[in-house]
């Protein structure tokens, strides 16, 4: 048995989950670099495993199959973002207009500066599984509510229809954009956003 595999015994001061939490975070790391680069379709384990310089045994010490590996990507990526997105709305003050302005300028930018990234939050997901759907929908589920409580006014009720609306009306757009090879520039597309995702604000300031 080597070190590195050893159950219980601390490894160069690191002690085993730790361990095991480093490998599942370089697996992950490596799948949003594959699977930006291939396409989840075209990559296997062993290239994930390669790319995360991990025998394919560590592999399944963290996922049970490729499916769940891609979830875990794409919540990564998702949910760095929306943390990024969030900071930068509620640095924009308390106007609506502006914070919205911030949140949808700040998430044009982090699909622009890293289009790997973009093709598993905005691709990669779609049709692949009944699981991997749910998850997809969940994390938008999730988007939405913490969208609406950055642009609506404080106490407005929660419309998970309309939230979807936004989300999935911003979504297409940005799919388009990247399509189009990132054109028009960032401040246009933004303005494009805005003026949907103002829809939000409005109706939910509405009684």
């Amino acid at each position: 048995m080597t070190p590195d595999s050893s159950p219980s015994r601390p490894y160069r001061g690191v002690a085993p989950d730790e361990r095991r939490a480093q490998r599942r975070r370089r697996l992950i790391e490596a799948a949003v670099a594959v699977y930006g680069e291939r396409g989840y379709r075209q990559a296997t384990v062993k290239a994930v495993c390669e790319a995360a310089g991990l025998t394919e045994r560590y592999f399944y010490e963290s996922f049970a199959n490729s499916d769940e590996l891609l979830i875990a990507g794409f919540n990564a990526v998702t949910f760095s973002v929306v943390g990024e997105v969030l900071a930068a709305a509620q640095a924009a003050g308390r106007s609506r207009r502006e914070r919205a302005r911030a949140l949808l300028g700040t998430y044009f930018a982090a699909l622009q500066r890293d289009p790997r990234s973009a093709r598993v939050f905005l691709v990669e997901m779609r049709g692949v599984s009944r699981e991997v759907d749910k998850a997809f929908d969940a994390a938008l589920r999730d988007v939405g509510r913490q969208v609406a409580r950055v642009v609506a006014p404080p106490g407005s009720q929660d419309d998970e229809l309309l939230q979807a609306g936004v989300i999935g009306g911003v979504i297409h757009i940005a799919l388009r954009w990247i399509e189009q090879g990132y054109s028009p520039a960032l401040e246009e597309v933004t303005e494009t956003a805005l003026r949907l995702g103002m829809v939000l604000a409005r109706a939910s300031s509405t009684p």
